[in-house]
């Protein structure tokens, strides 16, 4: 029996780390958490570039920024090994073959999306989307509200956003405020509960292994933080800059970098926020677009997330930003996309540094368990929306039950929510089941 101590790996080239981020852009699927997994399997039990505790460390980190944390966990594992290069071509792979996907699916939708097969096909879809956004708020209030101050906080702003139309980012900030005053005065109430763990499987040295020294770009001083963040204030400048002269793409810009800043607990975290403004109050899209393009983002690589694509190159499109249609797309696309993922480069190539200096020492849970209580009610809120837009088609504000009743799609809607919630089924292959139940419905009806 052999009992040689398993060697350590060789040191990774820049070659090779870029060949292997772009074929996770590729194979991205499953959401966050499907990614998360994908990188764990790969990186830290197969290659070993990376050790199992110090994966975690990282993960935690990004848990707690806003933004798509398996994006930001590439980015950040990327820099270890190769710093702000090597970040930057990770961080942009991961989300690119989406982006180009996200971008060609738009410009074919708003060619063909009123051919009678093709509104069959997503008539099925928007219940689906329903059932899908419900169960994200079963999921994260199951994990996220474990007494009844957290239960309070989220029907509080359930409410305030449905009865009250309260903005998306006030409710953040109270929930952020209650947390930290609760965080004082009862800590056991917002102490976050389960989080990712400590790891305790050993798959051999790894070349960032447990007790490896940060590397010498890792190492944190306050003069580096201080001319990075320059640097991202000088970049987000110049590209608001670009865009002086073109309303309506500066508008994007300004819109998404704040929606980037707001995605704490998730992607479904901010599609309140982005809905709010895209649907309601820029008229980039309609309510029942933004629900066609959350499906097809749920079966697309890289981050949910990536629905900013799609809202830009509609909303580019729907504003005339260039007479061209297909470039108007593709600038609100670009536009959209940029705005929405460059804080999250900002927030690893800046922040992680200090985190690799104090590893172990990560606080501030308490605002964010209060926010992602918060969350919770704002999702559900998603929910009510979207499954009245689906419900009763023609309604409006004014008469929000205007029209007739749609029973289908109530069956589709429940029928995934049971194959999801006690089924734990594929939500890519819950979708796809739901496209063709709408199609055959359409074309039998």
């Amino acid at each position: 029996m052999d009992t040689a101590p398993i060697a350590a790996p060789a040191p990774v080239t820049l070659r090779e780390s870029f060949k292997y981020w772009l074929k996770l852009g590729f194979i991205s699927f499953g959401g966050p958490a499907g990614q998360i997994a994908l990188m764990h399997q790969e990186l830290v039990e197969k290659r070993r570039w990376i050790s199992e505790h110090r994966y975690l460390h990282a993960l935690n980190y990004c848990m707690l920024l806003p933004g798509p944390e398996a994006t930001q966990l590439a980015i950040y594992i990327s820099w270890l090994l190769h710093g702000v290069k090597g970040g930057v071509i990770a961080g942009t792979l991961f989300f690119l073959p989406g982006f180009l996907l996200l971008a060609l699916l738009a410009a074919l939708y708003l060619a063909w999306g009123d051919v009678p097969l093709v509104q069959g096909i997503f008539y099925g879809i928007r219940p689906a989307v329903v059932a899908v956004v419900l169960f994200a708020a079963w999921r994260i209030g199951y994990r996220a509200l474990k007494n009844e101050v957290l239960w309070g906080m989220a029907a509080l702003a359930f409410i305030g956003i449905f009865v009250f139309d309260i903005g998306f980012p006030w409710i953040v900030l109270a929930a952020a405020i209650l947390g930290a005053v609760g965080g004082r005065l009862a800590p056991h109430k917002f102490k976050a509960g389960g989080g990712h763990g400590t790891g305790h499987r050993q798959y051999g040295p790894a070349l960032i292994d447990d007790d490896t020294p940060p590397p010498a770009h890792a190492r944190f001083s306050w003069g580096r933080l201080a001319a990075t963040s320059g640097a991202f204030v000088l970049i987000w400048l110049g590209a608001m800059l670009a865009l002086y002269g073109a309303a309506d793409l500066a508008h994007m810009g300004d819109f998404f970098t704040r929606a980037a800043f707001l995605t704490i607990g998730g992607a479904y975290a901010v599609l309140p926020y982005v809905y709010q403004g895209a649907v309601e109050h820029y008229g980039w899209l309609t309510g029942a677009q933004m629900m066609d393009g959350l499906a097809l983002g749920e079966t697309t690589p890289g981050p949910l997330i990536m629905i900013v694509t799609w809202v830009g190159y509609l909303g580019g499109v729907a504003k005339g930003v260039f007479a061209n249609p297909l470039v108007a797309g593709f600038a609100g696309a670009a536009v959209a996309t940029f705005f929405t993922f460059l804080p999250s480069f900002f927030f690893i190539l800046a922040g992680a540094p200090l985190i690799e200096a104090t590893r172990g020492e990560l606080r501030f849970t308490a605002p964010l368990t209060g926010i992602t209580a918060a969350v919770v009610g704002v999702i559900l809120n998603l929910a009510v929306f979207f499954a009245w837009h689906t419900f009763w088609p023609q309604g409006t504000a004014a008469a929000p039950f205007a029209g007739s009743f749609e029973w289908f799609p109530v069956i589709v809607a429940i029928a995934a929510f049971v194959a999801l919630w006690k089924y734990q089924a594929d939500i890519m292959k819950v979708i796809g089941v739901c496209a063709l139940l709408g199609l055959a419905y359409s074309l039998f009806s």
